[in-house]
């Protein structure tokens, strides 16, 4: 068997690590002896270019730290000033630094070096996301020849957008590199090879092989899911102290997102302030959860957002709430899985609403923690990945608070029979396309 060589921006470092891609990977990685390599999340003004190995996982794991400066230019900068607005479709968020784009570049060198060493022939070497683009190219210049496989976890962006980054040519040059390239939805395969016809050159001489920049590869589909059968075992194991409580017994609505300008809260909000205004009638019979745990807050996108998003909840608490009843409950911290696997399960109605995403495992994970016997109902943006294969849900365009709230409004009301038919549907996608068939189905085409 070959072994897998699995390469992310941070490594899971704790004693048992869990999470979404932990289990992807884990069988995987245990079976063929395989290795993770990433970063440590340590700083540090002259870090060594070696790998530190770590005990206590199934599987080998290597962790490298990061100055201060290629932390900032690499993670802070390019990664998440130019790269996340730009595949997110904001391209009016994009700072261009040329000191961003040399920390990107020497950082994948760096990882390139450290790795080499440990490399055997036979690896197949499988880069995750966006912030990592170039390491197949920093590995092909040291002659490593291995399959290495790529997936980006966010959305591509079109030709439009991909236009307003500083190199794109050099953008699908280190695609190139790979062996595969794999997208979450059909429509960023489109805008990939879109964007390459205009920005760089491309031929696409039948299925899913394409000959980019002079180099042949294969770029596809492959959306990622959950662990289906644990996200339901935690919420049917759900505390009944961890519930949230209502002292009029109103209706729950929740969204759980990162605090990030992709994830369309204010959106959401605006919807469920005209949702309330054109119905008098739910007044302290429906609200909405929403949690947003922190991200990135040293980027000023971010604190504008934060600043945005506490201002419209405050709003509307003071123009619709009763001494008994709170419209929106904002949490902006953390919350741990058993207990949003119970809130989930609690909710009549799922909001994902991002105005941009790659998959958004939120959706599917509210789907698992349903009880079939009566679950809610998920309302989804189009603009999510899970749209494409999640159809039985209420599809609706963020941008347009008239529609969101009329969705809202029918996930409300909407019949027994009907909620169940939904959901049986959208459950039966979600187990029978969950994280183990996603790496599985990746590293077979892949090797």
């Amino acid at each position: 068997m070959h072994r897998l060589v699995a390469v992310s921006n941070r490594l899971p470092l704790c004693d048992n690590p869990s999470g979404g891609l932990v289990v992807a990977l884990q069988d995987a990685l245990s079976n063929s002896g395989g290795l993770w390599i990433g970063f440590s999340g340590e700083q540090s003004e002259d870090p060594a270019e070696t790998l530190t190995f770590h005990d206590g996982a199934r599987f080998q794991r290597a962790s490298f730290d990061l100055s201060e400066e290629d932390f900032d230019s690499y993670y802070l900068g390019y990664s998440n000033s130019v790269l996340w607005p730009a595949f997110h479709g904001r391209a009016d968020l994009i700072e261009i630094d040329p000191v961003f784009l040399d920390g990107y570049r020497r950082v994948s060198e760096k990882i390139a070096r450290m790795m080499v060493p440990h490399l055997k022939e036979d690896d197949r070497i499988w880069i995750q996301d966006y912030q990592l683009i170039p390491l197949a190219a920093a590995l092909r210049k040291l002659g490593v020849t291995n399959r290495i496989g790529f997936f980006l976890h966010i959305p591509f962006p079109d030709p439009a957008t991909c236009a307003a980054l500083p190199n794109p040519k050099e953008m699908f040059e280190w695609l190139s590199q790979y062996d595969l390239i794999g997208f979450q939805a059909q429509r960023d395969v489109r805008n990939f090879t879109e964007s390459a016809a205009q920005l760089a050159e491309i031929e696409m001489p039948g299925d899913d092989v394409i000959r980019l920049c002079q180099r042949e590869t294969r770029a596809g589909a492959f959306p990622i899911g959950i662990d289906a059968a644990g996200f339901m075992g935690d919420a049917r194991k759900a505390r009944e102290e961890d519930r949230m409580r209502s002292l009029t017994n109103s209706k729950m609505m929740i969204g759980v997102d990162r605090l990030d300008y992709s994830k369309g809260i204010p959106q959401r909000f605006r919807a469920f302030q005209l949702l309330l205004e054109n119905n008098p009638d739910l007044t302290e019979k429906v609200m909405l959860l929403q949690i947003a745990p922190p991200t990135r807050e040293s980027v000023e996108a971010y604190q504008d957002i934060r600043e945005e998003t506490e201002h419209l909840a405050g709003r509307i608490n003071g123009q619709f709430a009763t001494v008994n009843w709170t419209p929106i409950r904002f949490i902006h911290r953390p919350i741990p899985r058993h207990e949003l696997a119970g809130l989930y399960r609690q909710a009549n109605v799922g909001l994902v609403t991002p105005l941009a995403d790659g998959m958004n495992l939120v959706a599917k994970e509210y789907v698992a923690a349903q009880d079939v016997a009566n679950p809610g109902v998920l309302i989804l943006s189009r603009f999510a990945g899970a749209a494409e294969t999640m159809d039985e849900a209420l599809i609706v365009n963020p941008h347009d608070p008239w529609d969101m709230a009329d969705a809202m409004k029918r996930a409300i009301n909407m019949t027994s029979n009907e909620r169940r038919r939904r959901h049986s549907a959208l459950l039966q996608n979600v187990v029978e396309s969950d994280v183990a068939w996603w790496a599985d189905n990746y590293l077979k085409k892949l090797g």
